[in-house]
């Protein structure tokens, strides 16, 4: 672990913590929704399970770079997420991206820096997006869920939310450049309780075995309801 990485996710946080960091946040997720949300035609469904207080991983599949965008304005409270380090890699954006929630972390290899980051933030008792997948997939399949997520649930006791989001991968694909105008959905959950005291091995796959079922029944939901 560099330690310029180390700084770059101090420097995140702070920048989260900032005034103008919230400030920054908020506007611009109130914009999305006035525009965005209405001209993609989003619907969105189990809200109520967002209501959760105190810490909790929202855990959406993976298709397009609209998943968190999408997630974020459905949420009322203000997010986290765990971001690809190569969105740091301009002053402007790092910033921008900083306060928008994103923790930069280096894809391919375990990161402990990030992860004990989250495992703060999440305990402080943020709401923290963890695309269980890993990276960006395609179809209509949820591919495994990584150990990441059921770690961080471990460690910090947050229950996992499964979102489902349908239509984001046609509206901008991996590569798009653009986004078509194609009709999106949100389904939302039920909170999945964190797992606790000493976990083996086959009980960690299992627990992560029942988010990947569960999250694949939110997609399939918003899949249908994208068609709709």
């Amino acid at each position: 672990m560099s330690e310029r990485h180390a700084k770059s996710v101090d420097w995140a946080m702070k920048v989260q913590a900032s005034r103008a960091g919230g400030v920054f946040y908020w506007a611009v997720r109130g914009l999305l929704r006035l525009t965005l949300l209405p001209w993609l035609r989003v619907t969105v469904e189990g809200t109520e399970h967002l209501n959760t207080p105190g810490p909790v991983i929202l855990a959406p599949v993976h298709r397009s770079n609209l998943d968190s965008i999408l997630v974020a304005c459905t949420a009322r409270r203000r997010l986290r997420a765990l971001g690809k380090e190569s969105l740091f890699l301009h002053p402007v954006f790092a910033w921008a991206n900083a306060a928008l929630g994103a923790i930069p972390v280096r894809r391919g290899e375990a990161d402990r820096q990030a992860m004990k980051a989250a495992q703060t933030i999440i305990a402080d008792g943020a709401m923290m997006i963890v695309f269980p997948e890993g990276t960006r997939q395609s179809g209509d399949q949820v591919l495994g869920v990584f150990d990441g997520t059921t770690y961080l649930a471990h460690k910090t006791g947050a229950p996992i939310i499964p979102i489902g989001i349908g239509g984001t991968e046609a509206a901008m694909a991996s590569g798009s450049k653009g986004i078509r105008r194609v009709r999106c959905s949100v389904v939302v959950g039920e909170p999945i309780a964190a797992p606790e005291g000493r976990l083996s091995q086959p009980q960690r796959h299992a627990f992560s075995e029942n988010v990947s079922a569960e999250l694949q029944k939110v997609f399939d939901r918003a899949i249908s309801m994208a068609a709709d």
